[in-house]
C-alpha cells in the first residue's frame, strides 16, 4: 500500500458523528490563538478549581507510590465511600461489589451498551439527549430508538411515549436527570412511574449535586433493575481527573467487570483516592459552587430573554440553558458558527443533541457572572444588527 493510498476503516467507526460542542470549541481555540477575545459557553466544564483537599490527597498519594494498577472494580476504599454516599444521600443500600470505577463514565457507557445489546437491539433515548449517547449505542451494535420530547415537559419523556416505544428488541431506557442539554430534573413521581417499566433503566446521574430547584432522586430509590452512571467531573470540578462509576445489578457485574479488565484495566490509583476525599470532605465546596451556579443560572435566563431568545424550559439542575432561536434561524449549527465568528462567543448548536433541539442554542453557565454578561451582551448586539440588515435586504 502506498503512503498516499487511503486506508479503509470500518463502517462502525465511520458512523460515529462529530461532537459539535467540541468542534465549536476547537474553532474557538483557533480564533483565540489569532488574538481574538473568546468567551466559552459551549462546554459543560466547571471553571472552578478542584477543591484543595482533593488535590492534596492525589499529590500525597503519588508521592507515596500509589501509581500502580488497582482492582478492576476499583479501590475498595472508594467503592465503600460511594456505598456510604448512596446510603446517606438516597437511603439506598448498595453493595460495594456492585460498583465499577473507571476513567470517567464514557468508557462505562460503551461497555454497558456492549453488554446489553446484540446487533439490532434497541435502546430508547430521548430526542434531544446528550450528543454522545447515540454513538455509544451504535458502536456497540445497538440501535437508538428516539422518542421526541417537548419543551413544556423540560424535554423529559412522557411515560405513554416510553411505553409506546417498547418492543421485543428493546434492551433498556436511558434517562438523564439533571439533564443535558435542558437542565431539567425528573420528579419523584416520574421516576416512580419509570421504575414500573418492564425493561432495565440506565440512569445517567452525572449532574447530581447540581440541582437548584426541587428534589434530587436516584432511580435506585425506586427499582433495583437499573444501571446508574455517576462521577466526579461536574459537582467536584474534576473533569480532567477522569473518574466515574457504574452501579449495576449484581447479576450483571461479572460480565461488565470482565469487559472492564480488557478495555480499561483500572482507573488511576491516586485519582481514586482523591475521589474518596471528594466524597468525605468535598460537600462544603460543592455547596459553595452550587450557590454560585444558581446565581449564574438566574442571570443567564434573564439576559437571554432580554436579548430576545426564548427560554421555554427553565433549568433546575446541571449548568445549561437551552434557548429557542428558531425565530432567528432553523440551522443551529450555522447560527452558532456565525455567532462565534462575529462575536467571539462559543455556544453549542441544538442539533448536536438531536432533531428535537434543532433551532435551539445551548448556553453553558459554567463561567463567571462577568463573562456571561459580556457574552450575552455581545450576542444581543450582533443579533440586533443582523436583524436590521435582514430587514433592509427585504425592502
Amino acid at each position: 500500500m502506498s503512503a498516499t493510498e487511503t486506508i479503509p476503516l470500518s463502517q462502525r467507526a465511520a458512523n460515529v458523528t462529530p461532537f459539535l460542542a467540541m468542534e465549536i470549541m476547537e474553532r474557538a481555540k483557533q480564533l483565540e490563538l489569532s488574538g481574538r477575545d473568546v468567551i466559552y459557553l459551549c462546554l459543560g466544564e466547571p471553571d472552578f478549581p478542584t477543591p484543595e483537599p482533593i488535590v492534596q490527597t492525589a499529590h500525597q498519594a503519588m508521592l507515596a507510590g500509589e501509581t500502580r494498577y488497582t482492582h478492576s472494580l476499583g479501590r475498595i476504599e472508594l467503592r465503600e465511600a460511594l456505598a456510604d454516599h448512596y446510603r446517606d444521600r438516597y437511603a439506598v443500600e448498595v453493595d460495594p461489589d456492585q460498583i465499577i470505577v473507571s476513567s470517567g463514565t464514557s468508557p462505562l457507557m460503551l461497555l454497558l451498551f456492549a453488554a446489553l445489546c446484540n446487533n439490532g437491539d434497541e435502546v430508547i433515548l430521548t430526542d434531544p439527549c446528550y450528543a454522545c449517547y447515540p454513538n455509544f449505542v451504535r458502536f456497540a451494535g445497538g440501535v437508538p430508538h428516539f422518542i421526541r420530547t417537548r419543551p413544556e415537559d423540560g424535554f423529559q419523556p412522557r411515560l405513554a411515549d416510553i411505553k409506546a416505544a417498547i418492543n421485543e428488541r428493546t434492551r433498556a431506557l436511558l434517562i438523564n436527570s439533571p439533564a443535558n442539554p435542558a437542565g431539567s430534573v425528573l420528579s419523584r413521581q416520574q421516576l416512580e412511574e419509570i421504575a414500573t417499566l418492564p425493561i432495565p433503566i440506565v440512569s445517567d446521574e452525572i449532574y447530581h449535586g447540581l440541582t437548584y430547584a426541587g428534589e434530587e432522586h436516584s432511580i435506585l430509590e425506586f427499582t433495583d433493575n437499573a444501571f446508574v452512571l455517576g462521577g466526579f467531573s461536574k459537582a467536584y470540578a474534576m473533569t480532567g481527573w477522569r473518574l466515574g462509576y457504574l452501579i449495576a445489578p449484581k447479576s450483571a457485574v461479572r460480565t461488565l467487570q470482565t469487559f472492564h479488565q480488557n478495555v480499561v484495566i483500572s482507573a488511576n490509583s491516586f485519582v481514586q483516592l482523591a475521589g474518596v476525599t471528594a466524597l468525605r470532605e468535598g460537600g462544603p465546596y460543592v455547596d459553595s459552587m452550587r450557590k454560585e451556579y444558581d446565581r449564574r443560572r438566574q442571570l443567564t435566563i434573564r439576559r437571554l430573554e432580554e436579548i430576545g431568545l426564548k427560554v421555554r424550559t427553565h433549568p433546575a439542575g446541571a449548568f445549561y440553558v437551552l434557548a429557542d432561536a428558531r425565530h432567528i434561524s432553523n440551522d443551529s449549527l450555522a447560527l452558532a458558527r456565525e455567532i462565534l465568528e462575529a462575536t467571539g462567543v462559543a455556544v453549542t448548536p441544538g442539533i448536536d443533541f438531536g432533531e428535537g433541539a434543532e433551532g435551539f442554542l445551548r448556553f453553558s453557565y459554567a463561567n463567571s457572572l462577568e463573562n456571561l454578561d459580556r457574552a450575552i451582551e455581545r450576542i444581543g448586539e450582533y443579533l440586533k444588527v443582523r436583524s436590521e440588515q435582514n430587514s433592509a435586504l427585504a425592502l
